[in-house]
């Protein structure tokens, strides 16, 4: 499976898309909007440029996406103002995603988003507004996506545990998985499944750091945000746990005669949930930056009075995962798939909660 080709969030504001069920990557996002804001302000105060370039790899679409940026430009906006007394610079921000990304969904609600934010601005400053320029730039981040040293700096919100692709070594010279027992890495899985997908990860992350390093000028900064596991051991009630779980929702399918035994045992996701160690080490090898901050955090439920939590987890999973899935075993599943997954989700929380972590990074260019 080309993952560049078919990977993508759930476009458009309907009942499964991802703007509709993106809450729980916002509220991870303002946990730490403290410290996104603070590495922004600190590179232009360091840089002041008059022309700012920053980027978001792995936008996706919806309201997160502009709601980020504005509270950029806004941050720079009172620093040029109040603290350095000089006009704020042009910004020059870049969406990038796949291909496959719902672009438009931005695009369209663009307008408005630069008449109410621009509004605002004239408020605190009529005389000095600067312009904001935004464009999108599809692709992967897994190789170069800009010119040399354009840009200041970089965001990237839970998009880098999703790798470039699904690690070939997870299947043999006849092309068949051996990772029958499970999409990720499991307890019952063979020790060639973790090290395939921890090679994966290197080979990309890597990649990544190194592409960046020439995109940015000396002194830019990058944050990150991605999910991540707490220890070495890859099996826990974290992020490999909640694959565990869809694994088991594809069995009740296969019980059901939804769908064939031989069909589950051909796919394999491409993500991976690097630990801490791993995240310093590789940015270590690369060389091209300094770690300023490296945090470890947990969200809490996020359930409400019209749905249980859940059945908002399984609404997020599958507004990421639908494409991967739908493509393999087709759309027809998709409905009692993810009902028999919130279900499963809601009876383990009962039991003990399922805490995935995610990590906070910030690298300076060396």
């Amino acid at each position: 499976m080309d993952v560049e080709k078919v990977f993508h969030m759930n476009g458009g504001l309907g009942e499964n898309s991802y703007a509709q069920n993106s809450s729980l990557q916002r509220k991870a996002s303002d946990m730490v909007k403290h410290i996104t804001l603070k590495s922004l302000e600190e590179t232009y105060v360091t840089t002041t440029p008059k022309s700012m370039g920053i980027a978001d790899l792995g936008c996706s679409c919806g309201q997160n996406t502009l709601s980020t940026i504005r509270e950029m430009v806004e941050a720079i906006d009172e620093i040029s103002h109040k603290i350095l007394d000089v006009p704020p610079p042009e910004y020059h921000v870049y969406l990038n995603d796949l291909p496959t990304n719902d672009f438009n969904a931005i695009f369209k609600i663009l307008p408005d988003f630069y008449k109410e934010m621009n509004n605002d601005r004239h408020l605190h400053d009529a005389k000095n507004v600067s312009s904001v320029y935004i464009a999108a730039y599809p692709g992967t981040f897994y190789g170069r996506l800009f010119p040399d040293k354009c840009l200041h700096f970089i965001y990237s919100s839970y998009s880098l545990h999703w790798l470039s692709r699904v690690p070939p070594g997870l299947y043999d010279k006849e092309g068949h998985s051996i990772n029958k027992c499970s999409f990720y890495i499991s307890k019952s899985g063979p020790p060639q499944v973790s090290k395939a997908y921890f090679n994966q990860f290197k080979e990309d992350f890597s990649l990544f750091l190194r592409s960046r390093s020439k995109e940015l000028l000396d002194g830019g900064r990058m944050v990150l945000i991605l999910l991540g596991r707490r220890s070495q051991s890859h099996v826990d009630r974290g992020n490999s746990f909640l694959w565990e779980l869809l694994s088991r929702s594809f069995a009740t399918l296969v019980s059901k005669g939804e769908i064939k035994q031989e069909k589950v045992e051909e796919y394999n996701v491409h993500f991976y949930a690097p630990s801490r160690n791993e995240l310093e080490e590789e940015v270590k090898n690369e060389g091209s930056f300094d770690i300023e901050h490296l945090e470890m955090f947990e969200l809490e439920r996020n359930s409400g009075p019209c749905m249980s939590h859940g059945t908002a987890v399984a609404r997020t999973v599958r507004a990421i995962q639908e494409s991967m899935i739908s493509h393999h075993f087709g759309e027809h599943i998709l409905d009692d798939l993810f009902d028999i997954y919130g279900r499963l989700l809601d009876e383990e929380i009962d039991v003990e909660d399922i805490k995935p972590i995610s990590f906070n990074i910030v690298l300076k260019k060396l």
